[in-house]
């Protein structure tokens, strides 16, 4: 038997939401063709992917190994399928900005592809804050930027929204609140709460919490992504990120679900940036395409003018 595209579809689906069931729904399949497909995969590879619970199914050792390969395999087979010829015509340097945020969760694949895709574009990348990266397409600095669109605030910068990341709670496994379907600020209240700063997320997150006239308990602020999602997975609190950021597996390998939150809680919005007045270069035109083609096509462009 060979290996099939479909198990290790199913197979990731499974891990990521950690119940058969849940995942069959998610693919618009039958519960027994997921476990089917797990099944086979399992003795493919002559080992147990998951522990089968009452909760649900969670990774063996060697189930978290697979899933990284498993990404690797379904983004190449994504990459070979949606690729263009690459672009002869496109050339020179292109000096691009990125907030820690896109650069750490967002970017490196993306820049991978257009190295393939448009070998004579040099891209350099930067990592500033967004006063910074602001500041820097005004001076000429970068010639463009991928940013958190939502938090540009000069009126001489170009924004073009690629894609909205919903934020959601992130719990510890077994959390009483994972048994619900979505749950409110105020339900969040009661629970300790790990608050992001990086990329001005605790401004972002105290207008939602404003608006709805709810006010977190805050135990431990952090500017770290990673320690968010240590603490969350070790029972410390709760938060609210993004799905962009959102992994299903703690370092220690411990999961962290996600719950949808029924106030109104602003997404997090991802897209390009350049000066109102910057005359764009042939390896300017290739970088926005590019992300057109990936996100936006045939959808209808999200500006700030």
């Amino acid at each position: 038997m060979s290996l099939t595209l479909r198990q290790v579809r199913y197979f990731v689906a499974t891990a990521e939401i950690g119940q058969i069931s849940q995942a069959a729904i998610h693919l618009n399949i039958s519960q027994s063709a997921v476990t089917t497909a797990i099944k086979e995969l399992e003795g493919l590879l002559g080992t147990l992917l998951f522990q089968r619970s009452a909760q649900g199914m969670s990774l063996t050792d060697a189930g978290r190994h697979f899933l990284n390969r498993a990404y690797v395999i379904l983004r190449s087979v994504d990459d070979a399928l949606n690729s263009p010829l690459p672009d002869v015509r496109a050339s020179g340097l292109l000096r691009v900005a990125a907030s820690y945020t896109v650069l750490g969760y967002f970017l490196p694949h993306h820049l991978q592809r257009l190295e393939h895709w448009y070998p004579d574009v040099t891209i350099d990348v930067h990592e500033r804050e967004r006063q910074a990266i602001e500041q820097g397409l005004l001076e000429s600095e970068f010639d463009m930027a991928v940013v958190l669109t939502s938090n540009l605030t000069h009126p001489d910068i170009v924004s073009e929204t690629l894609f909205n990341s919903e934020r959601r709670l992130w719990l510890p496994s077994h959390h009483p609140l994972c048994e619900r379907s979505a749950v409110s600020l105020a339900d969040v209240t009661r629970e300790p709460f790990i608050l992001l700063t990086v990329d001005e997320a605790e401004q972002s997150a105290m207008r939602y919490w404003e608006h709805a006239h709810q006010q977190p308990n805050v135990r431990v602020r952090t500017s770290s992504v990673e320690a968010v999602r240590s603490m969350v997975a070790n029972g410390s609190g709760v938060a609210i990120l993004s799905d962009l950021v959102h992994r299903p597996w703690s370092l220690e390998g411990k999961r962290i679900e996600t719950v949808t939150i029924t106030d109104k809680v602003t997404p997090m919005s991802v897209g390009l940036a350049w000066h109102r007045e910057r005359e764009f270069t042939p390896a300017m035109h290739a970088f926005r395409n590019y992300f057109h083609d990936a996100f936006l096509a045939p959808q209808q462009l999200s500006a700030r003018r």
